[in-house]
Order: C-alpha cells, then structure tokens, then sequence
C-alpha cells in the first residue's frame, strides 16, 4: 500500500493575514497528490509534528511557545527532517509604551534551530532581490526581481547558506534596533543545516487585511498581499516545497 508524505503546516500568530497565507500555501501543498497536511496555528501538537515527514510554518509573534515546543523543533530538524521557514516564523516582538517594538532575546533554542532571529525591518517599500548562490537548484535560473514586501533585517546564527538577498542601510523607523547603517547584504533566502536535518527560511511573503492589526489599529487602512503577488516568489515556494518532498522516502 502506497503510503503518502505527510506534512506540517503551522500558520498562526498576529499582525498578519493567517487565513489568505494558509489558503494559498494549502493550494500549493495540493498540486502535490502524494502529500497530506495536517494544519495547526501552533506547535503544541508534538505528536502531530513527530509523525509528520516535512515542516512548514507561516507565523508571526507567536505566542506561548514553550521550552518544550522549542526542544521539539530542534530535534525534529536534527533527526534530519526538512523545515520550510516562511516570513515571521523567526519573529518575537515587544511592543513598548513608547510605540517602538523591540525584538527580546528569549527564545534562543527556536532561533537557534531556524539560524535567524527578526530585529526589525525599515517601511515596507520596494526593493530588489538579488540571486546570492545562482549555481544553486533552488535559485538556479532565478533573475533578480522586486517586490514590495517587508525586509527582514536579522541576526543570525550558526552556518548559513545564503540564496538571495538584498541590499538596505538605514533606519528602520519604529524599532528600538533601527540603525542599520552598514550595506551587508540582508539575506532574503537561505539554507541552515541542523544535525542531520536542515532549514530553508525564506522571509518574504507579507500579507495584511483590513483587521489584522487589532486591537493596536481597529481598521487597517489598506490590503496587503506583498510578494505573493509576484510570480517569482510562488515559484519560489513550488522549489521550496520539492526540496521538502525531495527528503522524504518514495513509497
């Protein structure tokens, strides 16, 4: 009996559109018949992530993520399962009583595991992403493109692997780390191994609606879909997800 590859999607958190990036990451998933996903908006549901073959997760500043949930998803990459990383998944923010957010340094094992931790990132805008690894099958081929999307300006830890990246220096208005003075390329995409495991992370793929920024804005001035309206960044994703599948074992 043909068994199918089982994956994880975890998309949940604030300050996103949860149900539009879910939707159109479920279509993506569905163009693949031998894959079955299981959904959640957290990552309590360790039985559920054990028993699946592949990760994905959409999220922003997530909350209660424990200790445990942490340790969980360190050895699930470690055991040498494959973990696609989208947009805020690397997020935790702090909203101040002065409006700036800062970015606290308290979930160390899970950014550790992803290879990054958001700090802050400057007013959405356009920019450029440029290919930083064209010889490699991920971005093999990829021109560089823009979108209008936020851009992630992180820490990082351990080896990482860059695939694309752009280029920002400035400050990144709103944030308590808002000077970025330097013109280090900021790393749109990238590769992260983990024991026997690895993580693709890649930050793109901003979407907003109309209340997703309550209780902090009631009604959210405009839609934003950022870079899922880009062709590119879809492709991006359908590479993504057969590098996922490319780890699991034919039936």
């Amino acid at each position: 009996m043909s068994t199918p590859a089982q994956a994880y999607l975890v998309c949940g958190g604030r300050w996103h559109d949860f149900d539009f990036a879910r939707v159109e990451l479920l279509k993506l998933l569905g163009e693949h018949e031998n894959v079955r996903t299981r959904v959640a908006s957290d990552y309590s549901d360790l039985d559920g992530l054990a028993a699946s073959d592949f990760l994905v997760t959409y999220t922003c500043d997530l909350e209660g993520v424990s200790e445990a949930q942490e340790l969980a998803l360190q050895d699930y990459v470690r055991s040498g399962r494959r973990w696609l990383a989208l947009h805020g998944t690397n997020s935790v923010m702090e909203f101040l009583a002065d409006g700036r957010v800062a970015a606290p340094r308290n979930h160390g094992t899970l950014m550790r595991t992803l290879g990054s931790q958001f700090i802050a990132h400057p007013p959405i805008a356009p920019y450029t992403v440029e290919n930083a690894n064209p010889g490699h099958p991920l971005v093999e081929g990829v021109e560089p493109f823009q979108v209008e999307d936020e851009l992630y300006l992180c820490e990082y830890h351990g080896k990482v692997e860059p695939l694309l990246a752009a280029r920002f220096s400035g400050e990144a208005t709103g944030f308590v780390e808002a000077d970025w003075p330097d013109d280090a390329p900021r790393l749109v995409m990238y590769l992260h191994p983990e024991g026997e495991g690895e993580v693709l992370y890649l930050t793109l793929g901003h979407c907003r609606g109309r209340y997703d920024m309550q209780p902090l804005i009631d009604v959210y001035p405009r839609v934003e879909r950022g870079a899922w309206e880009s062709p590119t960044y879809v492709e991006l994703l359908r590479r993504a997800l057969r590098w996922c599948l490319d780890n699991v074992e034919a039936p």
